[in-house]
């Protein structure tokens, strides 16, 4: 995906910037998106998969918020982990900094991109946020290393393969942090707008669901297209913001899927 496709996907159309405008503030959830060109490699896609790297709100299209370098972005395939910064390319979404990459897949496996973006300071909610994100690419059918952690500090583990995902299907999840499942958990779930829906009002553009006891979540999806999961913890230690203060961390732990139309 070119650094003008990146640009053009995140003009929002009339309508839908005055039900943006129209939505409280509390309904403005911040998703950094990793989304390949396809979820699955084989003969027909080609081996080279694309990413866009976008810190944004999906459901609303936008506005889009500015990235510096991710402090860590990579893959975990058959050969283990690989370092996939130097891949890493510049763009720009809404007239902010984003970055796009792209990667060539060699031989069968389960492929998990992942990214530590760098903090990002919120003024409004007086915060640092990081969000560990990550996505699951099968290529030519090998269907081995989906569950497979990338090691983040908070992470969520799929417990249903997360690809070859039909429209409707229950994804389902286990929030962890330092390794450990997180009770009752709170994950936020926002659908990749495509700019064929306009959320009626402020609860539909964030769905909110909790994890049960053992940080176990469970969420069916209803429309074909990319689904981001995020649980959202508070940091065990505060960061800097850019004035020098301390102040709070919220850590995301983020997974992409997506569904298709039967």
């Amino acid at each position: 995906m070119s650094t003008k496709a990146v640009t053009a996907r995140c003009k929002l159309p009339a309508a839908a910037l005055i039900v943006l405008l129209a939505l409280p503030a509390g309904a403005l959830a911040h998703f950094q998106e990793l989304i390949p060109s396809t979820e699955i490699v084989d003969a027909q896609t080609g081996k080279t998969v694309e990413l866009e790297l976008t810190f944004t709100h999906p459901m609303e299209q936008g506005p889009a918020m500015a990235m510096d370098r991710p402090a860590q972005f990579g893959v975990i395939g058959p050969d283990g982990k690989t370092d996939l910064s130097d891949a890493l390319k510049a763009a720009e979404v809404d007239g902010k900094a984003a970055y796009t990459a792209a990667h060539d897949i060699g031989k069968p496996g389960d492929y998990v991109f992942y990214i530590e973006p760098a903090p990002y300071w919120e003024p409004a909610e007086g915060v640092m946020i990081v969000h560990y994100t990550k996505t699951v690419v099968d290529a030519y059918g090998a269907e081995e290393g989906w569950e497979t952690p990338v090691g983040f500090p908070v992470e969520i583990e799929p417990l249903v393969r997360p690809y070859g995902l039909w429209t409707g299907n229950l994804f389902r999840g286990v929030v962890r942090n330092g390794g450990k499942p997180v009770p009752f958990a709170e994950v936020e779930v926002e659908w990749r707008n495509d700019g064929s829906v306009e959320p009626p009002a402020g609860p539909f553009v964030t769905q909110v669901i909790k994890a049960d006891a053992n940080g176990t979540f469970a969420y069916a999806m209803p429309r074909a297209g990319w689904w981001g999961f995020a649980a959202l913890l508070e940091g065990d230690e505060p960061m800097k913001n850019p004035d020098g203060e301390d102040v709070p961390v919220e850590q995301g732990a983020l997974i992409w899927v997506r569904a298709r139309d039967m």
